[in-house]
């Protein structure tokens, strides 16, 4: 298959390193736009291939086959899609701006809201398609607009009004997130440090950080904590292959021993059976699983 030059799409490209996971085989193809004009044009060559398209954020929570991925992939890593600026009152900054360089961002700006993001591994944009959040906020409580990108190759610019937030998702996954702007409040530098730190110390002292993981593996059922429902099944520790739940936070699974993709959604699914049967409930994958 053949593709203009100046796309620099590259073939079986290998994925694995590009998730925090460590696991995953490569992508049929896989290219990196230095702008929308570019991005613009894979997309539509996409559709005339009839190939299914992927777009790739920092890999936090993420978990991809071992057998990798048919279509293309698209990672947004240019400097076009990492660009952060204040904006009166706001920032705006660029999908692939990832959260830790966002906080530091607003830090600087005097700008506090964001802080609860601290020590989350991945982009803007991925952040806004999960409507990532922990210690009761939101980012999509943040968002005043976002610039998207349809499938269909149209620019949008939709306002928070326009964006479905829920628990672990939003209307923001069916598109491509180019850019948003997000609300912030003035504050002190030191008080903000202050929080960063409260919040990084939290995340270190109740999450697993020893060995290659994707976050959260489930979300968590209304009113519960599915890290408590699988500790109550007596799983921390339990293994399938080189895939081990966390003996600290029993909803990370840990990438110990060389884990395939197969290992984890094994042990992802005896977590689900003895949930199920313990406490009648069903939970969900808070990672995406492709393909």
């Amino acid at each position: 298959m053949n593709w203009p030059k100046e796309l620099k799409v590259r073939v079986n490209y290998p994925l694995k390193n590009k998730t925090t996971f460590r696991i995953g085989g490569p992508a049929q193809f896989f290219s990196e736009p230095k702008d929308i004009p570019e991005l613009k044009l894979l997309l539509e060559l996409s559709r005339k291939k009839k190939l299914p398209v992927y777009i790739l954020g920092a890999g936090s929570n993420l978990l991809i086959s071992d057998k990798g991925v048919r279509g293309l992939v698209i990672q947004l890593g240019a400097l076009r899609f990492k660009d952060i600026a204040r904006e009166n009152g706001f920032i705006r900054a660029g999908s692939a701006v990832l959260l830790g360089r966002l906080i530091r961002f607003a830090q600087g700006e005097s700008l506090q809201g964001l802080e609860f993001l601290a020590g989350i591994p991945g982009t803007l944009g991925g952040a806004l398609a999960m409507n990532a959040g922990c210690w009761g906020h939101n980012i999509g409580d943040l968002v005043k607009e976002a610039q998207v990108l349809g499938k269909d190759g149209r620019l949008r610019t939709l306002s928070a009004k326009q964006i479905r937030f829920a628990y672990r998702k939003s209307s923001l996954a069916d598109y491509i997130i180019l850019s948003a702007r997000l609300k912030a409040k003035k504050g002190s530098q030191a008080g903000i440090k202050k929080n960063i730190n409260k919040y990084l110390t939290a995340r270190r002292l109740t999450q697993d950080l020893t060995w290659p993981n994707a976050g959260c593996i489930f979300k968590n059922p209304r009113n519960k904590s599915a890290g408590s429902l699988i500790d109550l099944c007596g799983l921390k520790g339990r293994n399938i292959g080189g895939a081990f739940i966390s003996q600290r936070h029993a909803n990370f699974i840990l990438n110990k021993k060389k884990a395939s993709s197969g290992d984890v959604l094994r042990l992802m699914r005896l977590i689900k059976k003895q949930v199920s049967n313990k406490f009648n409930l069903i939970l969900h994958p808070e990672i995406k699983i492709w393909p």
